[in-house]
């Protein structure tokens, strides 16, 4: 016999970071705010509803955002309170099932087909983590249902913010067949255009096309979109995947390009770095330095030793090894970012994957 449909919830913060800062400073509330930087290289992190009525999205440039929205109020980040919110958040589903996997601080599949409450409703259950997570930190959440990862993350987009959609084994072909393509997980921006291209819009022209056709036009991708196109994702709930690395970066507001300025950030992000590595218990042999300059570009170099670096002496020296070599460089950097690779996993404590990419 088949077996039965798995009961999938996908949970998304809303406005994650612009939320917790007008949760936190009244004067925000209610107006249209913009975490990130707005000077001339600023990149929006997050917009708040009141700031996306006038068109401005996440990694837009400052100056484009200031543009369409002249009231924009811009605050700087605060990692540390996100994180925090965050780890609460992934508190409260553990009170339901331990079958959850993070995409990002603000967002997570459960799978609640076994639950620790031996409720019976996955859409009860969605309802009453939404319910903990306004009382308990005075934001809101959308909730995405249904018996599989695709459908649940489309759904839970439908009714932001502060929404639920369900969709049901019977409706989820229906659901796919009007959702743009350009929607659906897996399908990029490219893939789109080439989609559009060749007449294929929505869900419902994706279906229409043979598995034959897919596979000449899209290759080994084609036979998820086939599947997808019907509503139909295997992929399970993973409770936690194993780290292939660890790693931390930070964007300036202001291009650095001097030995003076960028040795002590790199110090900085080595001891933020030894603290991650000591948390997760993830000790790695390949010292990874990652620079983005002012046009973008992106260089990456690395180091690596016959046994994992466990001090943190010489992860900062390493770090700074490779960051002198690069001296001077030919234009300001933008980001720094170093990281480890080759893992040596002794312990699995840590939040699986814990990175924050971010250009601000």
């Amino acid at each position: 016999m088949d077996a039965p449909p798995r009961k999938i919830i996908h949970i998304d913060m809303d406005a994650f970071y612009a939320s917790v800062e007008q949760r936190d400073d009244p004067s925000l509330r209610g107006k249209p705010l913009a975490v990130g930087g707005g000077g001339p290289r600023g990149v929006v992190a997050t917009a708040s509803y009141e700031a996306r009525k006038f068109g401005v999205r996440s990694a837009m440039p400052g100056a484009r955002a200031r543009r369409l929205c002249p009231d924009l109020l811009f605050v700087r980040p605060r990692f540390e309170v996100y994180r925090a919110v965050s780890a609460h958040v992934r508190e409260i589903f553990s009170r339901f099932t331990d079958i959850v996997q993070p995409l990002s601080l603000d967002e997570a599949y459960l799978d609640v087909t076994v639950n620790k409450m031996s409720l019976t409703s996955a859409t009860r259950i969605a309802e009453d983590i939404r319910r903990l997570i306004r009382e308990e930190t005075g934001l809101t959440a959308s909730a995405g249902v249904s018996y599989n990862k695709l459908i649940a993350k489309l759904a839970s987009d439908q009714n932001k913010p502060d929404g639920i959609c369900v969709v049901r084994p019977e409706e989820g072909a229906a659901f796919i067949a009007k959702m743009p393509v350009r929607r659906i997980h897996g399908i990029g921006p490219v893939t789109a255009g080439r989609m559009q291209a060749l007449g294929i819009e929505t869900g419902a022209d994706l279906r229409a096309c043979d598995l034959a056709f897919l596979q000449h036009h899209f290759g080994s991708a084609a036979q998820y979109y086939y599947g997808a196109s019907r509503g139909l994702d295997d992929r399970p709930v993973h409770e936690r995947q194993e780290r292939k690395s660890v790693s931390v970066e930070d964007t300036f507001f202001d291009d650095l390009s001097s030995e003076e300025a960028l040795i002590p950030e790199m110090d900085r992000i080595a001891e933020n770095l030894w603290s991650r590595i000591e948390r997760s218990g993830a000790y790695g042999r390949t010292v990874v330095l990652k620079i983005k300059f002012a046009d973008f570009r992106i260089i990456t170099r690395s180091k690596s030793f016959g046994a994992p670096v466990r001090s943190a002496g010489l992860l900062m020296e390493t770090g700074r090894a490779l960051l002198r070599a690069q001296l001077p460089l030919r234009m300001g950097a933008r980001l720094l970012g170093l990281g480890v690779h080759n893992l040596d996993h002794e312990e699995q404590d840590g939040e699986a994957g814990e990175q924050l990419r971010l250009s601000l």
